[in-house]
């Protein structure tokens, strides 16, 4: 099981999800070079330990455990994994 980054963060990219994260799975952070390219954070599904810290982090709740992430918001699971085919 992984976290996912859902809608509410698009536009918003708060970062305080990526403080807490103990293995650094969330991107792109602020200062990488592609941060500025894109509308919201990624939680990489291959890296994440399903250790909650980011959760209870994000100002927006934008973040949801993934049997927990709400019907509407479903596509994201697949978006958050799709951003890291290429990375």
């Amino acid at each position: 099981m992984t976290y996912v980054i859902t809608s509410p963060c698009v536009g918003v990219k708060d970062g305080s999800c990526v403080d807490v994260c103990p293995v650094d799975c969330i991107h792109p952070a602020e200062g990488e070079s592609d941060y500025e390219g894109v509308e919201m954070l990624y939680i990489n599904p291959d890296e994440c330990i399903d250790c909650g810290a980011c959760e209870p982090a994000c100002p927006v709740s934008a973040i949801f455990e993934e049997s927990a992430v709400p019907a509407n918001e479903k596509q994201y699971i697949q978006i958050n994994a799709d951003f890291f085919k290429n990375r």
